[in-house]
């Protein structure tokens, strides 16, 4: 394929991915992996590139995989739902689904060799975000109907060079971020928001920043190859729109969070790799200010710094996945995610629009070679349902905490075709 032909279809797939970026939530808010063939060995990647999707995990894995595009799309298919185990502010006791159980996520990577040790690309994916449409208004008897949408897309682009044994790498990523939320009419007063008027129905916001993610890989025995990855906080501009709902005046950046990997060689057709990443929620004042009581209660009304918000902890992800080479043209994988969910039980009530509560992922997926030397891949993502328990006191003001339970499972399936130039 010729340089011109390549960027062009570049340019084009970027520009298709980006509009298609749809909501979701794995790891907390984040995807359990980037990438068709990392998302088949349950998310691993930090020591293990595959295909030009790497950056998007560990930008040192650019320079590994050669010249090639890759373009994917995942149906995802989050199952959440919300169970009032006694009557509150005039909701009845009840089970509450979410509508709105599929979404399309798209992917696009472009990685270029430039000589034999250093590599250009860019990658755009959706790093994670979160949606909920209950279709009725879960937080009073009365208000439109509680809704939220949070998307985010990164453009990364990535250089990476090899030095040895060694791959580093770097991604300046660029990020755009978009946010809107339903059906809060209970909370768009004086007792409970600092900024009334800028609580709910709104439309949609958008917030713009940007973060660096660094990356390193070594091979430090001909079968053992070691990674790490450390990405900066992610400053972004305020949701102006709903200052008076998230903390710091709409302030939603996007958090560091860094990982190690390793990759064994088990034998010439069996490689096993795991990773183990932290996810720094707890530094996000919007994610992490607890809301274990109603706003007017606590005395910490929405908006401000220290305003009320979804009690988010820090969060540790281990992944571990095994791929096998079946046959010249079939290579098969698995794997396992795991991590905490970042909810307590004294904040179930403000996680009403963030129910991130699955903690355990199986993950298979498979590529065939083809005749051109292209690829087709495909995985499929299974997190087990998992439900957390409100404090039950009834009324939400004599201890922290609601009668509200919060579960969700989620199953996904994606599609990549990869070809190399």
């Amino acid at each position: 394929m010729g340089k011109s032909k390549s960027i062009r279809n570049a340019a084009i797939a970027a520009v298709i991915a980006g509009p298609l970026t749809a909501a979701m939530a794995t790891n907390g808010y984040f995807s359990h992996g980037y990438g068709m063939k990392a998302k088949g060995m349950g998310g691993v990647g930090i020591a293990l590139p595959q295909d030009a999707m790497a950056a998007a995990t560990n930008p040192a894995g650019m320079v590994d995989v050669g010249s090639r595009i890759d373009f994917g799309v995942d149906l995802f298919m989050p199952d959440r739902t919300v169970t009032y185990t006694s009557a509150y502010q005039g909701v009845a006791a009840g089970d509450y689904r979410s509508g709105q159980r599929s979404f399309l996520v798209p992917d696009f990577a472009y990685n270029r060799m430039i000589g034999s040790d250093m590599a250009a690309g860019v990658v755009v994916y959706g790093n994670g975000g979160m949606n909920t449409n209950y279709g009725t208004n879960l937080i009073t008897s009365s208000g439109s109907n509680t809704y939220t949408n949070l998307e985010q897309l990164f453009i990364a682009p990535t250089i990476s060079k090899k030095v040895g044994d060694n791959s580093f790498g770097l991604s300046l990523n660029m990020i755009r971020q978009t946010f809107e939320a339903k059906g809060l009419e209970a909370f768009d007063n004086t007792n409970n928001s600092r900024y009334v008027g800028s609580v709910t129905n709104k439309g949609e916001d958008v917030s713009t920043g940007f973060g660096l993610k660094f990356g390193w890989s070594g091979q430090v025995s001909p079968t053992v190859t070691l990674g790490a990855v450390y990405q900066t906080r992610s400053k972004m501009s305020k949701f102006d729109k709903y200052k008076g709902l998230l903390a710091e005046e709409g302030g939603f950046d996007i958090p560091e969070n860094f990982g190690f990997g390793i990759a064994i060689k088990a034998t010439p057709k069996t490689t096993v790799a795991a990773d183990l990443s932290r996810i720094n929620y707890g530094s996000i004042n919007s994610l992490a200010n607890p809301g274990t009581v109603f706003p007017a209660v606590s005395g910490t009304p929405m908006g401000p710094a220290n305003g009320s918000g979804f009690g988010w902890r820090d969060m540790t992800v281990f992944k571990i996945g095994v791929s096998h080479e079946y046959s010249k043209n079939l290579t098969v994988r698995a794997g396992y995610n795991y991590a905490q969910m970042p909810i307590t039980s004294q904040n179930t009530y403000f996680n009403i629009l963030a129910p991130a509560t699955v903690e355990q992922h199986l993950t298979l997926g498979a590529t065939w070679t083809l005749d051109n030397k292209s690829e087709l891949t495909m995985s499929y993502m299974h997190a087990f349902n998992k439900t957390i328990d409100g404090v039950a006191n009834g009324n939400g003001q004599t201890v922290p905490g609601y009668p509200v339970n919060l579960s969700m499972k989620q199953n996904a399936i994606g599609v990549a075709y990869g070809w190399k130039f």
